[in-house]
């Protein structure tokens, strides 16, 4: 029997009370189950922390001592108990180590994705399908309006670009995954990486995902047009609003950091409408609950055939 609260939001965060533990906790808590690194999900202080060991790595990377007072790494696809609830953590595709979180207790299954995608990505696990009695799905572009272009071909638009770029990204996870598209597509190209991107690599690699062909950026190297990528986080980006010499583009797949279609490489990290209806097709559940997004859409487009509540 599906329990119609076996999650619920409060000031901390995503909770399951059937377990006593939080899922992507936006404040310490006492037990937490992570899906993936990224500071939005994946917070310092917490006591007690579920997570495969490449995001309990990243963790440990940025937050230092106060990453989490115990790690309880698990291997994607091996049960282990949170108290009652009995915890899978299974591949997401989003990022290295990323993972859906499927919770099962009294006989129900509930299936939490967090962030992931559909699109290949050779810098991260990809992602695995399980069938589910409740999908809790992010929504972030769950629009039939949103559908997300062919990364290869966003990528190959470098090709026709002869001068030096700025590229712009985020460090963790779509740095990588830009590492990996342009040694593969556009190998003519030199890529530069900025020094906050080189230890999260080294985890990467450390992992068994070796990103592509890269070096540490070098001021004398970008002085000369040889046809360089430098790959920067968005702080520094934004910093070298002035930058002679260089295309200044940005990656991303939010429509709010797009600039316009030469400024802009539209690489999206997250499902879009047709991938969330796949999901839903793949996983089969009998209820989807939305959240991290709208869900009017997928209510609308279900009507009666499947029950879509919106959890936030």
């Amino acid at each position: 029997m599906i329990l119609d609260d076996f999650v619920s939001f409060d000031e901390k965060g995503l909770y399951c009370k059937y377990g006593d533990f939080y899922i992507d906790p936006q404040l310490p808590v006492k037990t937490a189950v992570i899906s993936h690194a990224h500071a939005d999900h994946a917070i310092s202080g917490n006591n007690n922390v579920y997570c495969t060991r490449a995001t309990a790595s990243i963790m440990q990377l940025r937050y230092d001592r106060t990453a989490a007072k115990v790690f309880n790494i698990a291997a994607f696809n091996q049960s282990f108990e949170v108290d009652r609830v009995t915890v899978t953590l299974i591949p997401a595709g989003h990022m290295l180590g990323s993972a859906q979180i499927l919770m099962e207790y009294e006989g129900a299954r509930y299936l939490y994705t967090g962030d992931y995608k559909l699109q290949p990505d050779a810098t991260c696990e990809p992602i695995e399908w399980v069938t589910t009695d409740v999908l809790i799905t992010e929504s972030t572009f769950a629009n039939p309006a949103v559908i997300h272009p062919d990364p290869v071909t966003e990528i190959r638009k470098i090709n026709d670009i002869k001068s030096n770029i700025l590229l712009g990204a985020y460090a963790l996870g779509k740095s990588q995954r830009l590492i990996n598209l342009i040694t593969e597509h556009s190998p003519q190209k030199k890529i530069l990486v900025h020094h906050k991107i080189m230890p999260i690599n080294a985890i990467y690699e450390k992992m068994g995902f070796h990103p592509g062909k890269y070096q540490i950026y070098g001021r004398k190297l970008m002085k000369v047009q040889d046809e360089f990528v430098y790959i920067v986080p968005p702080f520094t980006f934004d910093s070298y609003i002035r930058a002679t010499g260089v295309k200044r583009l940005f990656a991303s797949g939010w429509k709010n950091l797009q600039v316009n279609n030469q400024d802009t490489l539209f690489i999206s990290d997250h499902v879009d409408w047709n991938d969330i209806l796949q999901t839903i097709a793949n996983t089969k559940p009998k209820q989807v609950w939305t959240l991290h997004g709208k869900g009017e859409h997928l209510k609308a487009y279900f009507k009666d055939d499947i029950f879509v509540k919106i959890l936030n």
